[in-house]
């Protein structure tokens, strides 16, 4: 998606693309990170917060994915969990096909850093509160493992995720123009490789409203590391793939990473105990 900066219209682009689902039920729809607002600037994003499970905009997430009957991946909105907070908390929210949100995910790694592209200083952390929970979501397709763009550059947090059984890793994303051109394939094959996942990566596209500009490619990746889908135009669409999640299943019987991680721990650890 290209988001701007107006709520509405983007909820309007996302019923829009919900009707060019394919028919497949049970179906997993991601959404990019800030997906209801873009380009206004955080203090914008603090406006528009809402409490947990309470507000118009969640309403309306919940009502389309009970209207389609999918797992809504929302991620990510501005939520608050005290009307005196000064911060929000960026959550990406999993609604079940009945319309209940049935998970949140608070991101935890904020991007504090700088760039050199048009808007070079990026720091999150001014407007936004970090995460402290490793998420994961149950679905009769397989188990979810919830994170948010930045933290795809920390590969410690998906192997939580895989310990706490994930199949499919979900990622909304709003990667910058240049590190989504030197790292976005790199990282987000890297992590579905390392944890045998698949990767759903929505991402923000673009030029938007503050000149801030995005990369885009929003990619359905397998637990070998091949690209099912991608968007390979810098405009708003849908990419989809069907999965088996089964396939998972051959690849980490023949090349058994997670039983090879907890013997090379215990020899790490051992290690750790004589250098101190």
């Amino acid at each position: 998606m290209t988001s701007s900066a107006n709520p509405q219209d983007n909820l309007k682009t996302i019923e829009q693309l919900l009707t060019q689902l394919p028919p497949q039920r049970p179906q997993l729809v991601v959404l990019p990170e800030a997906c209801l607002c873009f380009g206004a600037g955080d203090k914008r994003q603090r406006e528009l917060a809402e409490p947990f499970k309470a507000g118009p905009l969640q309403q309306q997430l919940a009502a389309l994915a009970k209207h389609h009957g999918i797992w809504l991946v929302a991620g990510t909105m501005p939520i608050i969990d005290s009307p005196k907070a000064d911060k929000f908390t960026a959550a990406s929210l999993v609604f079940n096909p009945q319309g209940d949100c049935v998970a949140r995910y608070n991101k935890i790694h904020l991007f504090d850093v700088d760039v050199a592209d048009n808007t070079r200083s990026y720091r999150e952390s001014h407007w936004t509160s970090p995460g402290t929970e490793v998420v994961t979501v149950d679905t009769e397709f397989g188990t979810l493992g919830l994170a948010v763009c930045y933290d795809v550059r920390f590969p410690e947090l998906f192997r939580a995720l895989r310990t706490k059984g994930a199949d499919i890793l979900v990622l909304p994303s709003a990667f910058t123009q240049v590190t989504g051109q030197a790292h976005w394939h790199v990282l987000t094959r890297a992590r579905a490789i390392e944890q045998q996942c698949f990767m759903v990566a929505a991402a923000q596209v673009g030029v938007h409203a503050n000149g801030r500009e995005t990369y885009g490619h929003a990619l359905v990746i397998d637990g070998w590391g091949r690209i099912l889908a991608e968007a390979t135009e810098p405009k708003t669409q849908l990419v989809s793939d069907v999965a088996n999640i089964h396939q998972l299943d051959k690849i980490r019987r023949d090349i058994p990473v997670a039983q090879h991680i907890q013997s090379s721990q215990k020899v790490l650890h051992a290690s750790t105990k004589r250098t101190r």
